[in-house]
């Protein structure tokens, strides 16, 4: 007897989340070190070569794994909106 509800097919809504997660966490910890362990920002920047090649990777990382996290986070609302509209099977 087939089942009456499957889980869905994946849709990669779980691997948006986690690469926009994974990106979200790089970028705020590249951010996090430029202002702390590599010479801090002023006004003309990082104080070395290592705080500005983490002030790119954060600029580049927080912007788009925002993106990535958030079309995730629409598609997981979607796809529970969608589960609670199917009608439940008929019982036996």
């Amino acid at each position: 007897m087939p089942q009456a509800r499957s889980d869905p097919p994946d849709d990669g809504t779980r691997a948006l989340l986690r690469a926009g997660g994974g990106m979200l966490v790089a970028g705020a910890i590249a951010a996090l070190l430029t202002a702390t362990v590599f010479g801090g920002i002023s006004r003309q920047g990082p104080h070395s070569n290592a705080g500005w090649l983490l002030l790119m990777v954060a600029m580049s990382c927080l912007p788009f794994g925002l993106m990535l996290f958030t079309l995730g986070a629409a598609k997981w609302f979607r796809n529970r909106r969608l589960a609670r509209q199917q009608p439940a099977p008929p019982a036996r």
